[in-house]
């Protein structure tokens, strides 16, 4: 069967309200995007071995490929049983401290250093994630150094962070309100207390499923820093295990960078990013993504994209529908290489390493836009730094974070497919004429008082001068040339900000940035993925479901995303139930809602302001219109209750157990909407049976 039609005897058929959908089968596109990159799809057939259990049992589909992180070990039952009473041991302790501390904020900022030790051990033993029986020795360590971590802190003390070398820190991340650790390297010159702004370089590592919390201990305990430039913090991190920095490791990697920033003077215009192998494709997506941020960027093999890297269009694999196409925009690098003209970059490949086609693509990327990339290739080598390259890439990074980035550049360039990745420097683009599609905007400070801005699929953009005396002639205001069209700014003061907006064809100055009007904006734009990047609760039904079979399926996908989110990303989701909700979750975190109109009160009082119609008898999105019984709206969308936050419905992240083969995989597999017919189990890629999914405009509407 159709991976994502359905054409059965004897059952009931989707009906086309529109006519000219008519005949159309669900799920099949007929039309093209814009630019031409994609075709018309008839998408091919999931494997029936793969679909486990009947449509109305809901069984998840079991893994036919190594799943991460990997199966533990066994270990010596009486080394579980003294570490399971140790770690409990540390656990009441650290409540202890909590309680009798809870008004000491510098107690509290310090307790992540203690806590991730006891997490390290406590999920070893919980998961059975211990790697290799050798670990049992590294678990002993981790609990005796939080323990006494725990009594210096009691005392007001924190002897780890005397000195320099490796230390192991942690901090609670607004994601999911867990412990995550992340490895420093102190220079040897730093003492507790120093006021010296100081470089970061962020260095982030090549893959392992075997990099469980306790396996990140181990490794930092025993490694050293691939590069220590003079003077330099180098932060390891840990990135929510092995994701390759995107979506919830992304998020991980700039809380590393913010916690770093709260407990250490660091110089925001001397951080660097670096990485090898996965870390090298983690660092391919920063430094194309958050340009602006880095004095300097070294990717090291990796992968830039999804496609080639991936083969995802061999023929005998499943053809990935259109918007999961669509969605490789969100994170291949290659779409984003203009960014790179903002600030240097050097990436390293080993001649003979087949992941050196990262930068080959990214050099062939390059060389459309009438630029290129700076390389270095170390001569007949595999998979590794080449000792000289090595060499004369440490020299590089140190020259250029002893020079520092610009803090007002007179130029930027900014390209970009979406609003979550919509700054450059002194630019910030606040709308974008469609996603998806490419969108540009060129800015130059040419005097002291004129701007000129050029832009492409953008609608709404901001200027901010940083903060001190701004680079303009105060007796006048600056005059800003865009596209052609000239508008006088605002008056200049301390720094300087000015909004802009386009009107029909003209562009206009706006008062302040439009954060009312129901648009995709900033973390507001989709897809499904882009509300687990922030704080999210899973909100749980407590009432009857309207459909059996709903209900069923909805526990069984809720059921399945808290493991997954645990393994995958490595926290546990906040759960509460759909009557004990309130007012401050709504304003503080994405709401996931699961169940139905029937069983979910949230989703009964919001369902008015959504945009499809759910009753027993039928589901309604857009021109598709489909029996309730057996089929389930997935969907993101502003929150009704509080429009600056989502609402998803029936979903965690998208990509699935199928994907865990490679990080180029680990791209969202569902766009903003979609309907999944439930007469098709789930599978390793999708919830059931993909009926039909697409995006919401820019004013959040289902196209006409």
């Amino acid at each position: 069967m159709n991976a994502f039609t359905r054409c059965r005897k004897n059952e009931p058929q989707i009906t086309q309200i529109d006519a000219d959908v008519s005949g159309r089968e669900p799920g099949v596109s007929t039309q093209s995007t814009a630019g031409g990159f994609f075709v018309q799809l008839t998408l091919p057939i999931l494997a029936a071995a793969l679909l486990l259990g009947s449509a109305t049992g809901f069984s998840q589909a079991s893994p036919t490929v190594k799943q991460a992180p990997d199966a533990g070990v066994a270990i010596p039952e009486p080394d579980r049983q003294a570490l399971t009473a140790a770690t409990a041991e540390l656990e009441k302790n650290i409540e202890t401290f909590r309680s009798h501390h809870a008004g000491d904020g510098r107690a509290m900022a310090l307790l992540p250093d203690v806590q991730i030790f006891e997490k390290a051990v406590d999920w070893a033993l919980r998961y059975d994630e211990f790697m290799n029986v050798k670990q049992v020795e590294s678990a002993k360590r981790a609990l005796t150094e939080g323990a006494s971590r725990l009594l210096a802190l009691n005392e007001g003390k924190t002897p780890w962070l005397d000195g320099g070398g490796p230390v192991l820190r942690g901090y609670v991340s607004k994601i999911d309100g867990s412990v995550q650790p992340y490895g420093l390297f102190i220079p040897e010159d730093y003492r507790e207390g120093d006021k010296t702004p100081r470089p970061l370089l962020v260095w982030l590592a090549g893959r392992s499923t075997k990099r469980t919390e306790l396996t990140f201990l181990d490794e930092h305990w025993k490694g050293k820093s691939e590069f220590t430039p003079p003077h330099t913090i180098v932060v390891f991190a840990y990135g929510r295990f092995c994701n390759a920095t995107k979506f919830a490791g992304e998020t991980d990697v700039f809380e590393d960078i913010a916690s770093v920033q709260s407990r250490y003077a660091i110089d925001p215009q001397r951080i660097a990013v670096a990485g090898f192998s996965m870390g090298g494709a983690s660092t391919w997506h920063l430094a194309t993504h958050h340009t602006g941020m880095w004095c300097a960027m070294s990717p090291g093999a990796g992968f830039a994209e999804t496609a080639i890297y991936a083969d995802v269009f061999n023929p005998a694999k499943e053809m990935p529908p259109w918007w999961e196409q669509t969605l490789y925009r969100l994170y291949d690098a290659t779409d984003y290489i203009g960014n790179l003209s903002n600030n240097p970059l050097l990436a390293y490949s080993g001649e003979i390493d087949p992941q050196k086609q990262s930068a080959d693509m990214m050099a062939a990327a390059a060389e459309k836009e009438g630029a290129k990339i700076e390389r270095l290739v170390g001569p007949n080598t595999g998979h590794k730094y080449e000792p000289g390259a090595k060499q004369q890439l440490a020299k590089w990074l140190d020259e250029q974070i002893s020079k520092g980035t610009p803090v007002m550049p007179p130029y930027v360039h900014l390209t970009t497919y979406t609003l979550r990745y919509n700054v450059m420097k002194w630019i910030t683009v606040d709308g974008l004429e469609k996603h998806w599609e490419r969108a540009d905007i060129d800015a130059e400070l040419v005097d002291e008082g004129t701007f000129h801005v050029k832009t492409k699929n953008v609608n709404a953009f901001t200027i901010t001068l940083p903060p001190g005396p701004a680079p303009l002639d105060k007796t006048r205001a600056p005059r800003v040339e865009i596209d052609g069209q000239d508008i006088v700014g605002p008056e200049v003061k301390e720094g300087w900000t000015a909004h802009f907006k386009k009107v029909g064809e003209k562009w206009a100055i706006s008062e302040a940035e439009d954060n009312e009007t129901l648009a995709k904006r900033h973390n507001l734009s989709g897809p499904i993925d882009d509300a687990f990047m922030d704080s999210f609760v899973f909100v749980t039904p407590t009432g009857t479901a309207l459909n059996e079979n709903v209900g069923a399926w909805s526990k069984s996908e809720m059921d399945r995303a808290i493991v997954e989110w645990r393994r995958v990303f490595r926290g546990d989701a906040r759960i509460k139930e759909d009557t004990a909700l309130t007012p401050e979750d709504a304003a503080s975190a994405n709401l996931v809602l699961w169940g139905d109109p029937g069983s979910n009160a949230v989703i009964a009082k919001i369902l008015p302001q959504l945009p499809m119609k759910w009753t027993k008898e039928t589901l309604r999105v857009g021109k598709l219109q489909v029996s309730a019984a057996d089929h389930a709206p997935i969907l993101i969308y502003p929150n009704p209750m509080n429009p600056k936050r989502y609402v998803v419905l029936n979903s965690s992240f998208t990509f699935r157990q199928g994907s865990t083969t490679s990080n180029a995989l680990q791209t969202p597999k569902l766009p903003d909407w979609a309907v999944i017919d439930l007469r098709t189990p789930p599978s390793l890629k999708w919830p059931g049976l993909v009926v039909d999914a697409g995006f919401f405009d820019e004013s959040w509407r289902l196209p006409k």
